[in-house]
């Protein structure tokens, strides 16, 4: 069966708009202009969608993903001017995303409060990752060397089309069982990966090691298990049960639930929509 990458994005500050793209650079940390920014609070802790459903809303664009702006990143959003920002000079400040202890620079007052204001809190500050080679992985998955920015774990997530239409096919299933009308089926962007694929079986990926897309090699770190984050719709912004009641049904194992896999770059370079995947 002809495995093969159907859609890239980025995501340039953690958790806003998802930011397809025809063409990424993969870089040791991840795809180039993924997550390196990300919004704190006042004690520098990782603010996300989880908390805040509108951070959905902000539209960030980088060199990768609008390269005729001429900045390190452009911020936009719904009935708001928008910002320029550049890769700030300032000097790090302890943040945490997650369990993590990292540093990173405050971007611009100008741009922090720009975030504030779109988001209507003022305990917010926009940071971002100068070096990610600062940040270790998890020795349990990755090997001294591997790095990466403001993802949650490990520098590209994968997900399948194939493994989405059987996720898809148990919540009708599963809502003809309960009595209940069929949900319309979710879309792969709940999931924000960096790489889509299509042409495997379903969930064939849980078995995967070790892959090339296109010339660039990558190894299996682990499997991803997922949050209610998956559970807000990317259109209105609203929290329903699906897809985490399903998969607490059918992909339920060591108290978490699992879709995709988180990869680890062993070469670099670009990949594109299209390139074939192959299983090494």
């Amino acid at each position: 069966m002809s495995i093969e990458v159907s859609a890239l994005a980025i995501h340039p500050v953690k958790s806003t708009a998802i930011r397809h793209l025809e063409r990424a650079e993969v870089r040791p940390w991840g795809l180039a202009g993924d997550r390196r920014w990300m919004v704190v609070d006042d004690g520098g802790t990782l603010v996300t969608a989880r908390e805040v459903h509108e951070l959905f809303s902000i539209t960030a664009d980088t060199p990768e993903t609008e390269p005729e702006a001429g900045t390190a990143l452009r911020l936009s959003a719904d009935g708001h001017e928008p910002i320029d920002v550049v890769e700030p000079d300032t000097a790090p400040i302890p943040v945490r995303l997650h369990r993590h202890d990292l540093v990173a620079r405050p971007a611009e007052e100008t741009a922090s409060a720009w975030v504030r204001k779109v988001l209507g809190r003022d305990d917010l500050t926009l940071v971002w990752c100068d070096d990610p080679e600062r940040r270790s992985l998890n020795p349990a998955y990755g090997r001294p060397g591997d790095h990466t920015a403001f993802a949650d774990g490990y520098p590209v997530t994968l997900t399948s089309l194939d493994s989405l239409a059987r996720l898809n096919e148990w919540m009708v299933e599963d809502a003809l069982q309960r009595g209940e009308e069929p949900e319309p089926p979710l879309p792969i962007e709940r999931f924000r990966a960096n790489v889509v694929v299509r042409g495997a079986e379903p969930f064939a990926e849980d078995d995967w090691h070790r892959l090339r897309i296109g010339a660039v090699a990558f190894r299996k770190a682990k499997l991803i298990d997922r949050c209610v984050m998956t559970t807000i719709s990317l259109v209105d912004l609203t929290t329903a049960k699906e897809p985490i009641r399903t998969l607490a049904r059918h992909r339920q194992w060591d108290h978490n639930t699992w879709f995709g896999i988180q990869l680890i770059p062993e070469t670099t370079g670009p990949i594109e929509v299209g390139d074939p995947v192959v299983l090494e």
